[in-house]
């Protein structure tokens, strides 16, 4: 397991905000590590420090030899006209053929190599991007919320390509679903310390919570043992036959220190307000169609959703999905049909733009109390800026400094200040943290209202959705079954496409096979490494034990043999040595 990447002692602060206070981590070529964090932890500030875009304050960022850094870039790379085979061969320097081999992992075919990149839609131009990185042939990933925006079909590709990638990675990403099936270990950014957990992300988050209770019962043990000496120290301190007992006392209440509760920060708790269940249908359409004066996108759509359901609409991007909600949010006129709400429906709409609308100038403060219903009191403003992490000082904020996570929680506040019955949310969990995705979905399974959303984290949709409608192929119809159903479905679409490709170019060929030939032999070496680490490991711990039974002996024949036993494993120790030293240096060199 080389470690190829390293930071040592690092510091890094933002005004006030200590990101990084004295933090260290290692990351290995073999290890696919989940990074996680509260919005304004420091997430994506590491990420940027360990790719070279920004400086620490103090400390070290050691890379390896034999590092070798991808990541998948945010900006547009493409040049006007370019194909999506010139942009390979141009970002790669690698032939035709090659760069049509690494293509087709992500679905891409001949047909679509000949397209200009920059007409594909965003989903399709990711999977360019992600075949342009693997074809670099990098040992470590790094990625910064590369789910954001993604399709479910890209994100499954993207899973299976960093499943069968035999480097590491650094993932930082607020789906835990998609997390659960990357990475199978999880590093934590808290309080400027960053904590690497050999398991995935539900098992850190379970080990979490059996450490804060133990945390809790030893500062409970703690607090009575402090209250016991008190007040023996208060009855004894002034009785001249007991006051060196309570001096003694008093030295041993000194002692006594409460423990941080292992990762105990802020935590996201709400409720939506409470209104009037119904019942009957919400909204109907009839021969509705969708989009464009200019673009077609849905036709013929006969829909309805009864009220306090929960509707999940699912699709590939670029199919029509914001296009529908914005038509019956009738802030989009449709083409032509029919679309009826029912009586005393109340929207609440989260569009994935409206936390860049906000006014800069306003405070925290100020924006919920302009959104909040004319009843709501300065109290409950002030409770639900609490539960959005928005207590004390931070609601005189400006929303211009605030962070995206942090205006998406301000959005989000600010539809629980309205009784609205039906909401209409689109990608509601983008730019949230774990912690506040996982808040949102408690409160929307407890809320009596109609809920219509979009969602590419599996996760929430799972928990939330309790019907799902799919927008495909200018249809949008009631999906007859489950979304655990819908993502089987795209699932074994993705895998015969995969397969279809796959036959098609002949794979494996000679250059997958040197591939695997190579990383068969990279596996072969770290087995080895390994195995020496382990002997000299349980050479160290014979060597401490015979030293320490050195000191007790007094017998003298005993203890020329445990002498000798010493200086052989001494000898067999610095052999070690040399051979784990040669190991890794013909590793480097590779």
């Amino acid at each position: 397991m080389p470690v190829v990447l390293t930071l040592q002692d690092a510091y890094k602060r933002y005004g006030e905000q200590q990101l990084l206070d004295g933090a260290t981590c290692a990351l290995a070529d073999d290890q696919k590590v989940g990074l996680i964090g509260r919005n304004g932890a420091g997430k994506s500030t590491m990420c940027r420090i360990l790719l070279g875009e920004e400086e620490l304050d103090a400390g070290e960022v050691v890379r390896s030899k034999k590092l070798r850094l991808g990541y998948l870039r945010q900006h547009d790379p493409f040049q006007p006209g370019e194909t999506v085979l010139d942009f390979l061969m141009r970002d790669s320097q690698q032939p035709d053929w090659r760069c049509g081999q690494v293509a087709w992992q992500f679905a891409i075919s001949d047909a679509m190599l000949a397209q200009p990149v920059r007409e594909l839609s965003g989903g399709w131009q990711t999977r360019v991007k992600l075949a342009a990185l693997l074809l670099h042939d990098p040992n470590l990933l790094v990625l910064d919320e590369p789910t954001n925006f993604l399709d479910l079909r890209t994100q499954m590709l993207l899973e299976h390509f960093l499943r069968e990638f035999r480097g590491g990675c650094l993932i930082v990403s607020h789906d835990r679903s998609f997390l659960m099936k990357t990475c199978s270990h999880t590093l934590e950014v808290s309080r400027g310390q960053l904590t690497m957990y050999p398991g995935d992300v539900e098992s850190y988050l379970e080990n979490l919570d059996e450490r804060r209770e133990h945390d809790r019962r030893v500062n409970a043990t703690t607090l009575a043992k402090r209250k016991q000496l008190e007040t023996f120290i208060n009855k004894n301190r002034a009785n001249a036959n007991t006051a060196s007992q309570a001096r003694n006392k008093a030295k041993q209440l000194e002692r006594l220190e409460l423990v941080e509760v292992a990762g105990e920060e802020a935590s996201v708790s709400f409720s939506f307000p409470k209104i009037e269940a119904r019942r009957g249908p919400a909204v109907r359409t009839e021969r509705l169609a969708i989009g464009y004066p200019d673009r077609r996108v849905a036709d013929d759509i006969h829909i309805e959703i009864e009220h306090g359901s929960r509707v999940g609409i699912v699709g590939d991007n670029g199919q029509g999905k914001t296009t529908f909600l914005r038509t019956i949010c009738e802030s989009l006129k449709p083409l032509e049909g029919q679309l009826k709400w029912g009586y005393g429906c109340d929207l609440g709409v989260y569009a994935q733009h409206v936390y860049t609308t906000l006014d800069g100038k306003k405070t925290v403060m100020e924006h919920l109390e302009y959104e909040a219903a004319t009843d709501a009191t300065t109290q409950q403003i002030k409770d639900i800026a609490g539960s959005f992490l928005f207590g004390g000082d931070l609601v005189n904020k400006r929303i211009k400094v605030l962070s995206g996570g942090e205006r998406a929680r301000l959005v989000l506040a600010s539809l629980l200040l309205q009784k609205h019955n039906v909401l209409v949310l689109d990608e509601p969990g983008n730019h949230l943290d774990v912690e506040t995705v996982e808040a949102l979905a408690d409160a929307l399974e407890r809320y009596e209202g109609t809920v219509i959303f979009t969602s590419h984290d599996r996760h929430f949709m799972r928990r939330v959705a309790t019907d799902v409608i799919e927008v495909r192929e200018g249809r949008v119809v009631i999906y007859p079954s489950s979304y655990d159903d819908y993502v089987y479905r795209v699932q074994k679409e993705i895998d015969a496409g995969l397969r279809a490709e796959a036959a098609a170019h002949g794979a494996p060929d000679d250059a997958i096979a040197d591939r695997k030939a190579t990383a068969r032999a990279d596996r072969d070496a770290q087995k080895r490494l390994k195995s020496v680490e382990r002997k000299i490991a349980k050479l160290d711990e014979e060597q401490k034990a015979a030293n320490e039974e050195l000191l007790q002996v007094t017998d003298a024949a005993e203890a020329q043999k445990l002498h000798d036993r010493t200086t052989q494993i001494a000898t067999e120790l610095q052999e070690l040595e040399e051979q784990w030293m040669d190991l890794y240096e013909a590793m480097e060199a590779e």
